[in-house]
């Protein structure tokens, strides 16, 4: 019995072949394309599958013919879409460079703005993680600043802006644990002085807060871990940090903490002026 279930299965049956159907026509005219000497239709297949979003294949098309189109009006046009398909499929390193490429041969283009900032973004995709070698970071900052540099009335400028904030902080977060890393392996002087130069590179650092902290506690244990002849002298030091701390960041959350540190220092040194 031919029921209503039965004949809505053979509808999504029949459904499902005219898609496999298609697809497999879909597949196979591209590999014909591809694999012809017909300019014209890799031109036209490369456009149609680059508005459809499928950037891997029109970029294999538009590999095969843009040397074909260079010095003919096409020109440009190809050249920005073999640049842009790097780009959307991910491919910073090569988008970048053919998006730099592309404003080079092209200063006038009303592509030129889109491409310069793109390829300045494609060095912010590299960027690594903070806690990596940060060559490609300044490097993004570089092509980011720039940018904003030729282009200060750019639609594109706040984005631009941003990213170079992003970037900026993944080195100072980078300079702050290598400062940070130094305390919890007990090198206290090599973390001072590492807390006492990121403070100088990076002035305006929202980690600002953190690191008067973190280089107190490497003073305060510095202070403490100190032969006698050496002791007053680091822990005056320490209690300096100390107020620094207290008086730029009256309602820090680990004042409390700090204030214990300052409190046992002030404990050191009336003991070290009895002795003496």
């Amino acid at each position: 019995m031919f029921t209503f279930a039965s004949c809505l299965k053979f509808m999504k049956k029949g459904l499902y072949i005219l898609l496999l159907s298609v697809l497999f026509i879909s597949c196979s005219d591209f590999q014909k394309t591809l694999k012809s000497e017909d300019t014209a239709a890799k031109y036209e297949m490369a456009e149609e599958l680059y508005d459809a979003g499928k950037w891997a294949k029109s970029y294999r098309l538009l590999d095969q013919i843009l040397q074909k189109y260079r010095g003919k009006p096409q020109a440009e046009k190809l050249t920005f879409m073999h640049a842009m398909c790097s780009y959307n499929l991910g491919d910073y390193y090569i988008a970048s460079y053919h998006l730099s490429k592309f404003t080079d041969i092209y200063p006038q283009s009303e592509k030129t703005e889109q491409a310069s900032f793109l390829s300045a973004k494609g060095y912010y995709h590299n960027s690594p993680v903070y806690s990596k070698e940060q060559k490609e970071t300044v490097e993004a900052i570089e092509k980011l600043q720039l940018f904003v540099n030729a282009y200060p009335n750019s639609q594109y400028l706040e984005e631009a802006n941003t990213l170079v904030k992003e970037l900026d902080f993944k080195l100072e977060k980078k300079a702050f644990e290598i400062a940070k890393q130094y305390d919890l392996i007990r090198d206290f002087k090599a973390s001072i002085k590492s807390f006492n130069n990121f403070l100088l590179e990076f002035p305006g650092t929202s980690l600002r807060s953190e690191a008067y902290y973190y280089r107190l506690d490497a003073a305060y244990n510095l202070a403490i871990l100190s032969v006698d002849y050496l002791k007053e002298e680091r822990i005056n030091e320490a209690i300096e940090y100390y107020n620094t701390l207290k008086k730029t960041y009256p309602n820090y959350e680990n004042l409390e903490s700090a204030t214990l540190m300052y409190e046992k220092l002030q404990e050191e040194l009336k003991i070290l002026t009895t002795k003496s």
